[in-house]
């Protein structure tokens, strides 16, 4: 499928062979480009001949010798050089399905795209995944490739996803894994439904494909109180979160005992459900799922107290005052860590303050769905002194807007203190608490 160019960087190959805005990409050393996929993995080699309908219509082949780095310097009208593709599943867990109406249309966009899977870290589900797709990722050896499996059960993953093909397409797991592609695995746990049995059934299987999958996580459904009309759905209580911690423990454990190393772990926030200890650094290896909240306050933890550890003796703020604004879900370790700062560094004084999340409902605990007006509502009168900290996370990621499309700037100028947002790095946190 032909890709239209619109642009072309100054001295680049292809600026430098005619080519212009409008000209159409047709091959690269003789393979059709239909994405973005197909074209960074062709102009990999060092010798290109490429293909090109001209604006007017007339047929060239540009002949281009690279260094191996270098980039032809062909631009696109999207990244992806097509429309990102958009989930076909119902799944009755789905997050998005579950937002209030009135924001802003980008965030109502379902993604199942398996480009993106391996571009930037997105999980997908495999429903939207051609034969053409599954065939490239093999041929191509594109890897990791990150799935949201929920269930190995075809049928019950038929019934979670609402769509008739989700438990068929489970065969491609098993071609990907027998043609050496590395995966990652999520679970997104739903009580009395696919955790249980059906969760030690799906661990099960997925372990019959390692070492080709790399991780199974486990993460608990999010609901927020715009529920109206979806499929009736609970939070987990402690008791239920305390046995899916039980139930993977005691097969990461059956393995060791054949030698094989933990793949399967609990999101964080079933340790914080149930009122359990979070694991140690040990425990999570290469920490493959942070992204899925896997570990993450562990090493945000040790992270923080090894910068704090540090500081030379004696380190002053020299009367420093700052409020740090965060969820309920990080409160606790927030203030762990604040007060061993204050401790730790004179003349430093820290008001942590834990955000509600009324917007989705009190059942969303993270900070990374916190909006600007439940932060603006809950620290309004309070004396905030020289700095605002709240975490980057809540922001969309050009790192300006909330979910509620209020603006740091805005927040800052109605609060009347600088706000400051800041990453999930210990090292970070420390540093925008001592003002550097």
């Amino acid at each position: 499928m032909p890709v239209r160019i619109s642009g072309v960087a100054g001295k680049s190959p292809c600026a430098g062979k005619g080519v212009g805005a409008g000209d159409t990409l047709v091959s690269v050393n003789g393979h059709e480009i239909a994405d973005v996929l197909d074209y960074r993995f062709y102009i990999s080699e060092e010798r290109l001949n490429i293909e090109i309908i001209t604006l007017s219509g007339r047929r060239r082949k540009i002949r281009i010798k690279k260094s191996e780095s270098e980039d032809p310097g062909l631009l696109f009208e999207t990244y992806l050089m097509d429309n990102q593709r958009r989930c076909k599943n119902s799944c009755i867990f789905c997050f998005i399905d579950q937002l209030p109406k009135g924001l802003r249309e980008s965030l109502y966009f379902k993604d199942d795209d398996s480009r993106l899977s391996f571009l930037f870290g997105n999980y997908i589900t495999l429903t939207n995944l051609t034969r053409r797709e599954a065939d490239r990722i093999i041929s191509m050896h594109i890897s990791p490739v990150n799935v949201s499996v929920h269930t190995m059960d075809p049928e019950l993953r038929v019934k979670m996803m609402g769509n008739r093909f989700a438990g068929e397409c489970l065969s491609y797991l098993k071609e990907f894994a027998d043609s050496g592609i590395k995966l990652n695995t999520q679970l997104v746990l739903c009580p009395g439904i696919n955790d249980g049995a059906a969760l030690e059934y799906s661990l099960s299987e997925l372990f019959l494909l390692y070492p080709s999958v790399q991780s199974i996580a486990a993460v608990p459904v999010g609901l927020t109180k715009h529920r109206e009309g979806l499929y009736k759905l609970h939070g987990y209580t402690p008791e239920q979160a305390a046995r899916v911690i039980d139930t993977i423990d005691a097969f990461n454990k059956k393995n060791a005992a054949s030698g094989y190393p933990r793949i399967a772990f609990a999101a964080d926030e079933f340790y914080i459900k149930a009122g359990r200890e979070m694991p140690g650094m040990d425990y999570y290896g290469d920490f493959p799922q942070l992204e899925n909240g896997v570990g993450m306050w562990t090493l945000f933890r040790e992270d923080f107290l090894g910068e704090l550890n540090d500081l030379p003796a004696g380190a002053s703020a020299e009367g420093r005052k700052i409020t740090l604004a965060t969820g309920e879900a990080a409160y606790p370790l927030m203030l762990e860590l604040s007060k061993k700062a204050v401790s730790a560094v004179r003349n430093l004084d820290i008001d942590v303050v834990k955000i509600e999340n009324t917007f989705f409902g009190d059942s969303i605990t993270v900070s990374g769905l916190i909006t600007g007006g439940d932060f603006l509502n809950q620290l309004s009168g309070r004396f905030l002194g020289d700095e605002l900290l709240i975490p980057l996370s809540s922001l969309r990621r050009e790192g300006d807007m909330f979910l509620d499309d209020m603006t740091v700037s805005e927040l800052c100028e109605k609060l009347g203190v600088p706000v400051r947002s800041v990453s999930n790095s210990g090292q970070d946190l420390l540093l925008a608490m001592l003002g550097e």
